[in-house]
């Protein structure tokens, strides 16, 4: 399975760093892992609305231009459902046996995902009502992807 993480925005905290290079590690062993950072748009702290949809959709965009069109996108988004860890688990088995191999996480950059990005979307997955940063995001989603393989395989890690 190829898993592929598209995010807005580089990663600059060494901890974070660490802390994803340690789980796309141990991921090889189940699938292969790609990153693709596109570049966050450059916007002031105070914005009107009309500002920040200009600032999604140009985000957007460049996260749209990283999509393949038989790449199955799961768009992280606050508003979508909210799924146990044995529920990813549950999906990523799901599409890997019905050969939907090509998957796509996408994580918006500090202003959430532009309407282009959550249409495109297969799915809008929810880690919970709280906002977190989303270089953190990253680090929680490559934990829980390799969390879902060791389910999946009923290997031992998950309590």
């Amino acid at each position: 399975m190829q898993i592929t993480i598209v995010t807005v925005g580089k990663l600059k905290e060494k901890y974070l760093k660490e802390g994803i290079e340690e789980y796309s590690k141990r991921l090889t062993a189940y699938c292969k892992l790609q990153v693709v950072e596109v570049a966050d748009e450059k916007a002031p702290e105070e914005l009107s609305a009309t500002e920040m949809e200009q600032v999604k959709r140009k985000e957007g965009e460049r996260i749209l231009a990283q999509l393949k069109p038989d790449q199955h996108v799961i768009a992280l988004a606050i508003d979508g459902q909210m799924w146990s860890s044995e529920k990813l688990a549950s999906e990523l088995d799901r599409l890997a046996t019905y050969g939907k191999s090509q998957v796509a996480f996408v994580i918006g950059g500090s202003l959430g995902l532009s309407t282009e990005v959550l249409k495109r979307a297969d799915a809008q997955l929810s880690f919970s009502k709280m906002t977190f940063p989303h270089q953190l995001m990253r680090l929680i989603l490559v934990e829980q992807v390799y969390r879902g393989f060791r389910i999946v395989r009923g290997e031992p890690y998950h309590k």
